[in-house]
């Protein structure tokens, strides 16, 4: 059973820390967390930020890693072998992920096409005007982000152990090295650096508001990847061997630090070489999509020629975040595909990899705003162009009903040995091979419960307060995310509940059977 396990799963701890932090290492950290704490107060919201991602995030992961390891099965099994009828919450955290990676994948595309660009002029390459008649083109878009997912595609089917963990291994220390190779030469760019670093990190209380707060929150929670399955799908490919209370500690301590390396990277060069953008009226572009493919690349023009050479190792650094974020997006699926449906995975995996690049075409041709218009810029959803719309409703609706699901379950929903005393839950949760230290052990057990879910809906609430006095047609996302949730409880009830949803064990045999056959073949 030990060699089936290491087989069908993840073949060493580090691999799978490694795996989980290419899952939570994404576009947020570069574009998202720098912006986000210079606004909010420097050394102030990166401090409550860590609280959060102790309080909140480090909770809530453990609660999607545990359902995981235990059931050993895709994510409507383990909500399944909770309880049968929550299945459906597994069901949509399946599905999540999915459609996360329908939008992702096209901002993979924009990356990627950036940094096969980095030797051309660069000054023109990061020309607004450039990034806007590349979003309209009819084809483009569109190639650079078959291409992105045919990239995730290839490590997706060589498996947990042979693909996805081989890959993790690889990527992750390059990304890391890169981003600390940037910093430091950012920081040694001469006059205006200090500019860039008070701006970034200096403690500023007084801009820590309470929207401060609601954003640390918020970004503690989006960035290790939570409510939207993947973590339970990694979950349940580790043995007992892997300590997973310490890959916990060191995932969010991975997550954090790359986050923090990327404003080192980019606000120093700003102070140095773009100082007029620290103005308050040209701060704003200082965040989000505007800042990666439009300020940084005119940044990396006024460096010189060295500049192509940052620009480059810059923008494959943000190719690997996002290849193995789209890596662990798609992956929640094909396991579903895999164990449900018994196909092999490399046909599970042209299935959803082919089902994301057909949803990412009209994404990909929808982009507008701040940085040009695409072939259906018109277009719109409620007001908002496609990408808008998508990341928005799993945002800021579906990924903390998602993670809200997984806490509940555990803490409410899971058999009465496990929940009855919640200061008993740590010697169940040990029987069932998650090590946790008894401090925080106890502490988990009544911050599943209580805290971290009545956390989780504190940034659901608020999420929603603020889109809704942003656009009142925020009110029409939400119905259509709760929409998809009716979707997922009716398949579920129709097509699942009283039907086998397969396990880690049926996809072992599925792969054994594939290999035979080849062999046969051969």
């Amino acid at each position: 059973m030990l060699e089936t396990k290491k087989k069908n799963g993840f073949a060493s701890g580090i691999g799978f820390i490694l795996a989980a932090a290419g899952s939570a290492v994404g576009l947020g950290n570069i574009w998202g967390f720098p912006y986000k704490t210079a606004k909010y107060g420097g050394a102030a919201f990166v401090l409550v930020y860590i609280l959060c991602v102790l309080f909140i995030g480090s909770i809530a992961l453990v609660a999607e890693i545990y359902l995981g390891k235990r059931a050993q099965a895709n994510t409507v099994t383990a909500y399944k072998k909770v309880k049968k009828g929550f299945g459906w919450a597994g069901l949509l955290v399946c599905l999540i992920p999915v459609f996360i990676a329908c939008y992702y994948s096209v901002l993979g595309g924009w990356t990627l096409r950036f940094t096969m660009n980095s030797f051309q002029s660069i000054p023109e390459a990061g020309n607004a005007v450039t990034m806007g008649s590349f979003t309209a083109n009819s084809y483009e878009p569109v190639m650079y982000t078959i291409i992105f997912m045919a990239l995730a595609a290839l490590i997706i089917m060589g498996g947990i152990k042979g693909g996805i963990e081989k890959a993790s291994k690889v990527l992750m220390p390059i990304l890391f090295l890169i981003i600390v190779a940037i910093a430091i030469y950012s920081l040694t760019l001469g006059p205006g650096v200090e500019k860039g670093l008070e701006f970034y990190l200096v403690p500023k209380f007084e801009n820590l508001t309470f929207d401060g707060v609601i954003a640390a929150m918020g970004q503690a929670f989006y960035s290790l990847s939570l409510g939207m399955g993947i973590m339970v799908a990694y979950g349940s490919y580790t043995s007992k061997e892997i300590k997973i209370g310490k890959s916990i500690a060191m995932i969010s301590v991975f997550d954090t630090m790359v986050a923090i390396l990327a404003g080192l990277a980019i606000f120093p060069a700003v102070g140095a070489l773009a100082p007029e953008l620290f103005a308050p009226d040209n701060s704003g572009s200082l965040g989000g999509v505007g800042l990666v493919y439009s300020v940084l690349p005119m940044i990396f023009g006024r460096m010189g020629d060295i500049g192509q050479f940052v620009s480059f190792f810059f923008f494959a650094m943000i190719v690997i975040a996002a290849v193995t974020s789209v890596i662990s997006l798609v992956e929640t699926g094909v396991q579903f595909v895999i164990q449900k449906f018994k196909a092999p995975r490399k046909i599970a995996t042209l299935a959803v990899c082919g089902l994301c690049c057909l949803v990412s075409i009209p994404v990909a041709w929808s982009i507008g705003g701040e940085i040009g218009g695409g072939t259906w810029a018109t277009f719109k959803v409620f007001g908002y162009d496609l990408l808008t719309f998508m990341d928005e409703m799993t945002n800021v609706v579906l990924m903390p009903l998602g993670a809200f699901c997984s806490c509940f379950a555990i803490g409410w929903l899971m058999d009465e040995k496990v929940t009855a005393n919640p200061f008993k839950t740590l010697d169940n949760l040990k029987k069932d091979g998650l090590e946790l230290h008894p401090v925080f052990g106890n502490i988990f057990a009544v911050m599943i419960k209580y805290v971290t879910p009545l956390l989780i809906l504190v940034i659901e609430v608020a999420g929603l307060i603020t889109n809704i006095n942003k656009s009142v047609n925020f009110w029409f996302t939400i119905g259509f995310a709760l929409l998809l949730a009716v979707i997922s409880i009716v398949v579920y009830f129709i097509a699942f509940y009283k039907r086998d949803t397969g396990t880690n064990a049926d996809e072992l045999a599925i792969g054994v059977k594939t290999e035979e056959k080849v062999e046969a073949n051969a």
